[in-house]
């Protein structure tokens, strides 16, 4: 059978993604999102949205479109088409409001290495407009197991002691949306293991936040989402769960799964109907 390029959603789910997006479940709504670069299409009519008391992961390869999407999502870029609504907020007519909402935490995206743990996140709650920042920010250390780093500089902690203070700000403001771009991507495995624990139990126990989550890591996604979006070329391609969507495709595991869609990603076709 000849490839079969990769269908749009069907517009009835897009129009019930657009209906949810002030839905009291639904924490982020994102429809028919575009965004060029010249004559260069990014990300192309992408729709999707995560739920509260929700982990989606968002995969594909390099340039795939995943970095896009979330700097559009934390209003760093601004779509040529679309809408995104957080929180039941539309982020191009209340963009504070919404982004009041969000926090966010990469590898790529240390803090200042020349100020303290404690200066770092007295400041960023202050950004925030984080009420009493002081016991936040305490229970936070706690939690983080970063009491006693407080008064290092950030610059002379190891990856895994930076990754646990990136993430200590991401919480900070109590965020109904957490975007978590590769989070654990330079980190052992023990380190990287303690995170994931720390980020389900977070989600776990607030029942008010969603988390949309990169990674490259098959293993990691499994442990943590519980959905999966694949995006090959600006447009996602596959919607499921990341434990039984690979046997949809034939394929044993989400590692193999992730290569199809990155080397045959026309072999793949929609599975609006599944």
């Amino acid at each position: 059978m000849s490839p079969t390029l990769p269908s749009p959603p069907h517009p009835a789910k897009v129009a019930m993604m657009e209906e949810r997006a002030g839905s009291l479940s639904t924490v982020l709504s994102v429809a028919h999102l575009r965004k060029n670069y010249g004559a260069t299409v990014a990300v192309e009519d992408v729709s999707f949205q995560v739920d509260r008391n929700e982990i989606v992961g968002l995969l594909g390869p390099n340039g795939a479109g995943k970095t896009t999407t979330i700097n559009m999502i934390l209003g760093v870029l601004e779509p040529a088409a679309g809408t995104i609504h957080i929180d039941g907020v539309n982020l191009a007519e209340a963009r504070s409001r919404a982004l009041e909402a969000t926090n966010f935490a990469a590898v790529y995206a240390p803090l200042p290495g020349n100020l303290t743990v404690q200066q770092n996140l007295m400041i960023f709650a202050m950004l925030y407009g984080v009420a009493k920042p002081g016991p936040r920010i305490e229970e936070l250390l706690e939690k983080f197991d970063l009491t006693a780093f407080r008064g290092t500089k950030c610059g002379v902690l190891s990856s895994g002691e930076q990754t646990r203070v990136c993430l200590a700000k991401a919480l900070l403001n109590h965020p109904k949306l957490l975007l978590l771009d590769e989070p654990t991507a330079s980190l052992d495995p023990a380190t990287a293991h303690e995170i994931r624990a720390k980020i389900r139990a977070f989600v776990g126990r607030d029942d008010t936040c969603g988390v949309l989550w990169t990674s490259h890591n098959m293993y990691e996604v499994e442990e943590v989402c519980n959905r999966v979006l694949f995006l090959s070329h600006g447009r996602i391609l596959l919607d499921g769960d990341p434990k039984t969507l690979p046997r949809d495709y034939g394929k044993s595991t989400l590692e193999e799964l992730f290569i199809a869609v990155a080397r045959e990603p026309l072999a793949l076709e929609w599975t609006e109907a599944k």
